[in-house]
């Protein structure tokens, strides 16, 4: 049993690696490649454009990964968009569950993105319309208010810039500047202290050697789409299996150096891969590790299931029975802020184990890593967004599931 259960791990890694990991990695690197190029020329337009604001923020929410939809919340906080691009941006926005959907099932990925931009724009303008944010959520003297506490801590950051030889103007962040009171709500409150350690792995050595050997498996990786036996014709007896296990090991072990369990990126973080394409390689590094540690729990979380009750047609039978269930569990986890969550149930729908409706209803519910800038500074407003993003969720997968047959 403990032996069968060792083999099933095992088993789990190297697939996770080879089978998703490889591909969502090369993914990453492509889209934060545009990113670096495009350096927040979108988010400026968003801000620029309030009669198309719900419409581009829409956009950024749908672009793969949580950096588009996570640039959107501190312009809401500086009041240059709307509550309704708030809400529209974290409809569209799939985190980084959608590497997963992407690398796994393109064509569903493409159903998806389609049926949630136009979902979020809908919402979008008509919470817009209802004047939502007027009547429920904070009144402006309350952020005004929390604003101006940050007045002290404002004059001594500003001493610290004129002292490194910067101003408020430097080109430092996206929707906001250098020293400015949402600066310092989402930075400098923020900071944590990273031991020296962790900052060498990470910066020196770790991204170098995940980016090697995310390489060659990405070359066993394709081999295997073409159906051939990497474990045994290709002249290294075990390769795929050794290459596999390695690659999720490793990524385990980055995701915890980093403590990223749930959340993976950071309003930080994301504008650090703006403005450097050395960040971009590390981030992109970190980001794929967290996915592939998530999408190999996925794995095992299924195979074990399927050990468990006896094959992979009783699970699905039993899925399949969860009927309507399923689709308003998919609403509720996508109510959990990150990513790992979100991650697991994307994997198990790519196994077959969920229908449509309640992938659909998650991708619409979730709100990835892009809730936090909005915890951090007005749990009010974040708690409403997340709450409304849930209605169309659940109207969206009901009736999927029920006038298309799951």
């Amino acid at each position: 049993m403990l032996n069968k259960i060792f083999d099933i791990i095992l088993f789990c890694a190297e697939n996770a690696f080879l089978q998703v990991g490889v591909f969502v990695g090369a993914v990453l690197l492509l889209f934060g490649f545009i990113n670096y190029k495009r350096q927040g020329r979108f988010v400026q337009s968003l801000e620029n454009s309030k009669k198309w604001q719900p419409v581009f923020g829409s956009l950024l929410g749908l672009s793969p990964g949580c950096g588009g939809a996570i640039f959107v919340m501190p312009l809401y906080l500086k009041g240059t968009v709307t509550f309704g691009t708030v809400v529209a941006t974290l409809i569209a926005t799939m985190g980084d569950s959608a590497f997963v959907l992407m690398s796994t099932l393109p064509k569903k990925y493409l159903l998806v993105s389609f049926i949630s931009i136009i979902v979020a724009i809908i919402t979008g303008y008509i919470v817009d319309k209802l004047n939502i944010d007027r009547k429920f959520i904070r009144r402006k003297q309350k952020l005004i208010h929390k604003l101006e506490g940050t007045k002290k801590q404002h004059s001594v950051l500003e001493k610290e810039l004129v002292n490194k030889g910067l101003h408020q103007d430097c080109m430092c962040h996206i929707g906001h500047k250098e020293g400015d009171n949402i600066d310092i709500l989402l930075h400098h409150n923020q900071q944590k202290q990273e031991a020296k350690w962790v900052h060498a792995f990470t910066h020196q050595y770790a991204y170098k050697a995940f980016w090697i050997l995310a390489s060659i498996g990405l070359i066993l990786g394709v081999l295997l789409l073409f159906q051939i036996k990497i474990n045994t014709n290709l002249g290294i007896p075990y390769l795929g299996f050794i290459i596999g296990i390695a690659g999720t090991l490793f990524s385990a072990v980055y995701m915890i150096i980093n403590k990223k369990i749930v959340k993976n990126d950071t309003h930080e973080e994301e504008e650090s891969k703006i403005f450097s394409l050395k960040e971009t390689l590390i981030h992109s590094a970190e980001d794929t590790a967290f996915v592939n540690t998530w999408v190999f729990v996925a794995y095992v979380i299924y195979e074990i299931a399927v050990f468990a009750v006896g094959g992979e047609p009783v699970v699905r039978e039993w899925m399949t029975s969860a009927g309507v269930i399923s689709v308003i569990i998919g609403a509720a986890i996508g109510l959990i802020p990150g990513c790992g969550p979100q991650i697991i149930f994307v994997s198990l729908y790519a196994q077959g184990m969920l229908p449509f409706s309640a992938l659909l209803a998650n991708a619409l519910s979730q709100d990835g890593d892009a809730l936090f800038p909005l915890l951090a500074i007005d749990k009010k407003s974040s708690l409403i967004a997340t709450i409304i993003t849930t209605i169309p969720a659940l109207i969206v997968g009901l009736t999927v599931y029920y006038f298309f047959n799951g």
